[in-house]
């Protein structure tokens, strides 16, 4: 066993002295498991240089300040795209109506893309020059860093040689990989996702072969030559040729253009519907949801293999926490049997460590309930636990009266019974909204009488004020603001009043015809109309108090928290495909008049990209890329935007969209609808919600993502755990 082995002296490989008796070894030796304890806590991995120059770099390196750096870097470098030629510095997308935008002037937007590059290339350096050429070599995703550095550099300096008038910049579809590289979680997703597709594709498979099938029955159905009416509509408007039944089929799949390509058929004889039933049924129902079936089950499975390696990298971090201390105590003259490590050494580490406080005092409260005897290596692991648990935030006690009358009104305001009154009345007052709106919807602002909502406006955001002054008084301010609901109401109380107060200096008090002309920017009936939107939104208070929505509520939160890597491929994928879009389709939407092939609105056939004013959907900037890749992925309506880049670019533009459509509604949602269940089903588990006895106060905890597979994670061996540590590549333990 490891705590068994002689004490020996080493040097690690990294340059800086691992073992003896100096008060400098014995620092270096706590800066080591400073550090790796950080790296534990991060799920990093420890193999890095260890001498102290390197750990220095290290914490430097992974301070939050250089971290913000690289993050707004990557912010920088990504947002160029909103700024670049085509700029999207435009009020409208609609090429009818869209004005000739600003373009940054040649080199405004390079020299800001060579800064980032720059910090990129100290990124890089500072990450090979700590894992050591060795490491360097064999880790893909450094390599694939210079890479793509390699290639930027060379696209911008040929981009410059030509005046910025290239017609393809290859490092914009590049950009993306420097979001992926930055995250762990998201190169975990990734490969989770590679590793899914060959079960994706085994469904993928049938699904083709149900398209083809059925496509091959249609062109048979409708076939050309037959005398009968409906089959030559259906044939003329769906079946013209092999690629249009295949791509209407597939469109069907999403539903998108049911029961458009089945009523011509239809009209004329209703056993037509069978064809397209069976296909629906199978394809849509059967199928893609099979598909949803196979994702959630196979991306679980791996997804708790990512988490695996994870806890593996948080076991094996704190092992070798562990070791170096225990060397220590080993060389200060520690008996066999003094198995362990000294506590007073491990809390000089945890004071040096980056770690929450609320999860340092924690551990701390653990470490003190030992009595000063040693930590065990099964007990300091144990330690770590804590910092996977997200602390509710505590509040702050009353104030104290000593008044009776005073205690029962605090007692009184500060009763949850309170809050329902107070979400009645929210409930109430967007009531009386909505009255007003169904009596004046057929009147313009201009004939509408705003005497009685305005008093209501008046009467109700009173009694909202007085109602924070109460809480204020019953839980002290400090108090108060403890409570996120109490913030959320108490900042938009303070604006409702603000605006009411405006309201009354500049209109004076309401009165029957009450119809001021306008001063300033705001009308009357804006400002009304303002009020009354904030008082909707204040009307989300109730959220908390029914706990059916309250759960359903974190849920979303903790989506939004814990699975970011998520929305980070999703950035990635809309990215690479705007670019690609603006490459391939740029110009290619041109409005009436300008170009043959363009309907006019009035010739334009019903249901077509014309004759619905569809002329915003185009790839002629980034962020209009941006919005027509989104109307493509919720795919309502996406047979229009497919029909008119067919007719506009050619056939060959069916299958960019096509792809879109799998990666972005097939893939990405089924991926995150299966996190989704997870999560939810998680948090309606009654075991989700858990408490901890810390000295003499209860703090409760909920689960995050990491724990929420925990419980069916094995746990890493000792051996292997050893094993991992006897080959790190800078480090000799002395024991």
């Amino acid at each position: 066993m490891a705590a068994e082995a002689q004490p020996l002296l080493g040097r690690d490989r990294g340059g800086g002295q691992a073992c003896s008796g100096t008060v400098a070894s014995e620092e270096l030796s706590i800066d080591q498991a400073v550090v790796f304890i950080e790296d534990a806590i991060q799920y990093r991995s420890i193999y890095h240089r260890m001498d102290a120059g390197s750990l220095r770099l290290y914490r430097w390196y992974y301070s939050k300040v250089c971290q913000r750096v690289l993050d707004f870097t990557i912010f920088l470098i990504l947002a160029l795209a909103f700024v670049e030629v085509p700029s999207s510095f435009t009020r409208t997308a609609d090429v009818r109506y869209r004005s000739q935008p600003w373009q940054p002037p040649c080199g405004l937007t390079e020299t800001i893309e060579a800064l980032c590059m720059l910090v990129f290339l100290v990124d890089l350096s500072v990450k090979g020059y700590l894992v050591g050429q060795a490491k360097l070599q064999q880790n893909l995703w450094l390599l694939a860093y210079f890479l793509v550095l390699v290639v930027s550099m060379v696209d911008w300096i040929v981009s410059l040689s030509l005046a910025c008038d290239e017609s393809l910049r290859v490092r914009r579809v590049l950009r993306p990989f420097f979001l992926l590289q930055n995250s762990s979680m998201m190169k975990k997703t990734l490969k989770c996702i590679r590793w899914s597709l060959p079960e994706m594709a085994s469904v993928g498979l049938l699904l083709t072969i149900h398209l083809c099938l059925f496509t091959i029955i249609g062109m048979l159905l409708f076939t050309i030559g037959e005398k009968d009416e409906a089959q030559d509509k259906e044939r003329l408007a769906y079946f013209r040729n092999l690629p249009e039944a295949l791509t209407s089929l597939l469109v069907l799949l999403t539903t998108s253009n049911n029961p458009d390509v089945m009523i011509p058929a239809y009209t004329q004889n209703r056993a037509y519907a069978l064809f397209f039933i069976v296909f629906t049924l199978i394809g849509s129902l059967f199928l893609m949801n099979l598909l949803t079936a196979i994702i959630y089950n196979q991306f679980r499975g791996y997804l708790m293999k990512s988490l695996q390696t994870s806890l593996f990298r948080r076991r094996l971090g704190a092992r070798a926490a562990y070791e170096v201390l225990a060397s220590r105590a080993g060389l200060a003259g520690a008996t066999p049997e003094a198995v362990g490590i000294n506590p007073e050494n491990f809390l000089r580490v945890l004071q040096k460590t980056q770690l929450c406080k609320i999860h340092k005092q924690a551990i701390m409260q653990k470490v003190f309930s030992y009595e000063g005897r040693p930590i065990l290596a099964d007990e300091f692991q144990k330690l770590f636990d804590e910092v996977d648990k997200a602390v509710i935030k505590e509040h702050l006690p009353k104030p104290q009266y000593q008044s009776p009358f005073l205690q029962s009104a605090q007692f009184l305001f500060s009763h949850h019974y309170f809050d329902y009154l107070g979400s009645l009345i929210a409930l109430g007052n967007l009531l009386s909204i909505c009255v007003f709106l169904v009596l004046d919807s057929d009147l313009m602002p201009g004939e509408r009488d705003d005497f009685v909502l305005g008093i209501l406006d008046y009467v109700f955001v009173l009694y909202y004020l007085v109602e924070l002054l109460l809480k204020v008084f019953a839980l002290g301010l400090r108090g108060y603001l403890s409570y996120h609901s109490n913030v959320f109401d108490g900042s938009l109380t303070v604006i409702l009043l603000v605006l009411e107060i405006s309201t009354l200096a500049v209109y004076r008090l309401p009165h029957s015809g009450w119809k001021p002309k306008q001063y300033g920017p705001l009308s009357l009936w804006d400002l009304t109309r303002l009020v009354n939107t904030l008082i909707a939104f204040r009307f989300l208070r109730i959220v908390p108090n029914v706990k059916p929505m309250a759960v359903v509520a974190s849920t979303i939160l903790g989506l939004i928290q814990n699975l970011r890597a998520f929305g980070g491929i999703l950035v990635v994928a809309y990215y690479v495909f705007a670019m690609v879009g603006i490459n391939l389709f740029r110009g290619i939407i041109v409005p009436p008049g300008n170009g043959s092939l363009v309907f006019g609105n009035g010739s334009a056939p019903c249901g077509s990209f014309e004759q619905l004013d569809y002329w915003a959907n185009n790839f002629d900037d980034f962020a209009a890329a941006v919005i027509t890749l989104w109307n493509v992925m919720v795919v309502n309506n996406w047979q229009v935007i497919l029909d008119a880049y067919r007719r506009y670019s050619g056939p060959w533009s069916t299958v960019y969209f096509v792809l879109w459509w799998l990666v972005s509604s097939v893939i990405w949602i089924n991926l995150f609808l299966a996190l989704l269940l997870e999560n939810f089903l998680h948090r309606w588990d009654p075991q989700g919600y858990k408490e901890l006895l810390v000295g003499t106060r209860q703090i409760a905890y909920q689960t995050s993502v990491e724990l929420m597979f925990r419980d069916i994670l094995e746990e890493p061996k000792e051996e292997e755990l050893m094993e991992k540590l006897q080959r790190h590549p800078h480090l000799h333990l002395c024991r």
